[in-house]
């Protein structure tokens, strides 16, 4: 097996940054002491530029971190799952995570740490409560605006819906929701924060016929809270 050697390394970095002229010539630059230095000032100013970025995208403003969340209260919370929720291992696996209680338990708190674990992991995610998404999709008038907007939420490697349930919305809402859900099935996961247990979801979307298949598609592959 060959070796892949420092100077090589740095050649490839070179390129990765979008020095092609230098890549291209690297055997005439490789030896002056100042080309790994100005690599490593521009790949970590990228780095932070693309973190910042994320940050941003991700929309969760402020936040607890997740060493103040009171483990004593709720007392049936699994921490040993939600702990190992922070490890991101459900993400490569698709698999959802749907917190789920009362009032003022920190189901936002939770998702709002794991979506920022996600952004210094270098994922793509975005922290939205329900209305605000919902209101979101159904301003855009048009196929193709309705298809740009509903990208917004089916592209992040990491969905977090907040506060569903808090409202009650009519059929035109439960399809826009069901976009996002089947748009993101089996390809991201999808974090879901909800005061209703499923069987009053139908309270959440009354007479929407979407629901069941909703809650389906949600659960196939999931962690509940």
């Amino acid at each position: 097996m060959t070796k892949i050697t420092d100077q090589e390394e740095q050649q490839k970095l070179a390129n990765k940054l979008g020095f092609k002229g230098l890549a291209a010539n690297w055997s005439d630059y490789a030896d002056e002491p100042v080309i790994k230095k100005l690599l490593a000032l521009e790949e970590e100013d990228r780095n932070r530029r693309s973190l910042e970025r994320r940050m941003r995208e991700s929309q969760i403003k402020e936040m607890k971190p997740a060493s103040e969340f009171d483990w004593t209260w709720p007392t049936s919370i699994d921490r040993e799952l939600v702990e190992e929720l922070f490890t991101l291992k459900f993400m490569s696996e698709q698999i959802n995570v749907i917190f789920q209680s009362a009032n003022g338990l920190g189901k936002s708190m939770l998702p709002k740490n794991l979506v920022h674990m996600a952004v210094l992991a270098g994922f793509k995610t975005k922290f939205v409560s329900a209305s605000q998404m919902l209101s979101d999709l159904s301003s855009k008038e048009g196929a193709s605006a309705r298809k740009r907007c509903l990208l917004k939420y089916t592209s992040p490697d990491l969905l977090a819906i907040d506060e569903l349930g808090y409202l009650s919305y009519d059929n035109r809402y439960a399809d826009l929701l069901y976009e996002v859900i089947n748009g993101r099935y089996m390809q991201s996961s999808t974090i879901i924060t909800t005061n209703k247990v499923f069987q009053e979801w139908g309270e959440i979307f009354p007479n929407a016929g979407c629901v069941v298949t909703l809650i389906d598609r949600l659960v196939h592959k999931s962690e509940l809270e």
